[in-house]
């Protein structure tokens, strides 16, 4: 088991060698504005149009809670768009974040991450605007992904 590093710094800008993978937490509404896919956006147009395409003809594929979008960015970075948030947060109707949805999708990013030889990079995935809680999410990320051997960084932008 490796152990999940912490870092400072912009997930966007994935430190260490080789090929890495930059998992985020998307909504199941299409929506693609706030949080931290604006800083994918800035950074690389085709995580946000490809997810966009994707919800847009989600009659015809997988689209949904769970479901994870491979978008590779540069020759040795790729970006998951992971599906783990219902909806949007308006007001006080609870927490967005899906854990269950979560845990499929890094399931997904595990396989991919294998497959590729890739390290796994993120923000605090579903904590920010999804509502979620770290102490839920890290147990994920070990399961998924730091017990296959699978280098976990996290990062806290400064």
């Amino acid at each position: 088991m490796t152990e999940i590093m912490y870092v400072r710094g912009d997930a966007t800008a994935p430190q260490g060698k080789g090929i890495k993978l930059i998992a985020h937490v998307c909504n199941d509404l299409g929506g693609w504005g706030k949080g931290f896919v604006l800083a994918l956006s800035r950074r690389w147009p085709e995580p946000e149009a490809r997810y966009r395409t994707w919800h847009r003809e989600r009659a015809g594929n997988d689209f949904g809670l769970g479901a994870v979008q491979f978008v590779q960015v540069s020759p040795y970075i790729w970006v998951a768009n992971m599906v783990g948030q219902r909806g949007m947060r308006t007001g006080s109707k609870g927490v967005p974040v899906r854990y269950e949805a979560v845990d499929t999708a890094l399931g997904a990013v595990a396989g991919r991450a294998a497959e590729l030889g890739a390290s796994v990079h993120m923000p605090r995935i579903g904590c920010g605007l999804a509502g979620g809680k770290w102490s839920r999410i890290e147990p994920l990320l070990e399961q998924r992904l730091s017990s296959r051997g699978i280098g976990v960084t996290v990062y806290d932008h400064d």
